[in-house]
């Protein structure tokens, strides 16, 4: 491609590719990289009984000041880039932690997200950063830990495994210093935090868990409740969140209808025990 292309330190769950250059080789550079990544998709739908190929997805970093720009006045420029383009573009509300920039994800075929980077790249030469940026940089992977019922387990393969005491004990010391409540029983690993999750292989990658071991281990089901005030954060605006945790973990989520007089809301999770780990672990991160 001719662009000068850097990628972060490994042993992280997610790494940074920094691509810099003229527009030309940047533009080339993402389209081989579309494309690579539409490869991969192809190939582990190969052995997948998925019907529907998943849309090819980057998330672009984002110094947080030039957002404005890229949003434009009431979403007016990232409606147009949308309509243009064909590709789904998100701009994080949150910065990154530890940082000022913001997280851009793009959706769709890998001619879309050429297309969109394009567009991008030239509000970004129209409006160039103002301030100092503090670069995201991500941090090291450590285990996901979920919380439930006052005790603290660590995913290992397909299981979760009990913590050791002190894990147990800090997160019951953390319960009775912060304003927040256990949510239902179960609480994500520091709220706030957020887990950066990409693809599913990544997914699957950070749960220790290769998909070629076994082609079709036993799908089982699981039940889980959750309060009516916290499932609109889980659903998402028109289901975005939802769909997202299926793909990712590749469970099939169905989330009951409100009965009248109750509380909660029954979520069913069908898959295998690794795909019920992870939607259970997504679901609780939200």
């Amino acid at each position: 491609s001719g662009a000068r292309i850097n990628i972060s330190e490994g042993n992280c769950p997610e790494r940074i590719v920094t691509i810099t250059g003229p527009t030309d080789a940047i533009f080339k550079a993402f389209a081989m990289i579309a494309y690579k990544f539409e490869e991969d998709i192809t190939n582990s739908m190969s052995n997948s009984t998925a019907t529907s190929k998943p849309p090819v997805t980057l998330r672009l970093v984002v110094p947080a000041s030039q957002c404005g720009s890229l949003i434009g006045k009431g979403g007016s420029k990232i409606k147009e880039i949308r309509e243009s383009t064909g590709a789904q573009v998100q701009v994080a509300g949150d910065m990154l932690p530890n940082s000022t920039e913001r997280a851009v994800t793009i959706s769709g075929t890998p001619d879309a997200i050429i297309q969109c980077v394009k567009q991008i790249c030239v509000v970004m030469l129209e409006s160039p950063p103002k301030g100092a940026t503090i670069p995201y940089r991500p941090k090291p992977a450590s285990t996901p830990v979920i919380f439930a019922g006052g005790q603290a387990y660590t995913i290992q393969g397909q299981y979760a495994i009990p913590h050791p005491d002190q894990l147990t004990k800090l997160h019951q010391l953390a319960m009775q210093q912060t304003p927040f409540t256990p949510l239902g029983q179960t609480t994500p690993a520091f709220p706030g935090e957020k887990l950066p999750l990409h693809s599913s292989e990544e997914a699957q990658n950070l749960m220790g868990q290769s998909s070629g071991l076994d082609a079709s281990p036993p799908a089982s089901t699981h039940e889980l409740t959750i309060p009516n005030d916290l499932i609109g954060c889980i659903i998402g605006r028109q289901g975005t969140k939802i769909n997202e945790i299926r793909q990712m973990s590749g469970a099939q989520i169905k989330i009951a209808n409100a009965t009248e007089g109750s509380s909660e809301r029954q979520i069913t999770i069908t898959g295998t025990p690794a795909n019920i780990s992870l939607a259970q672990y997504l679901i609780n991160a939200r």
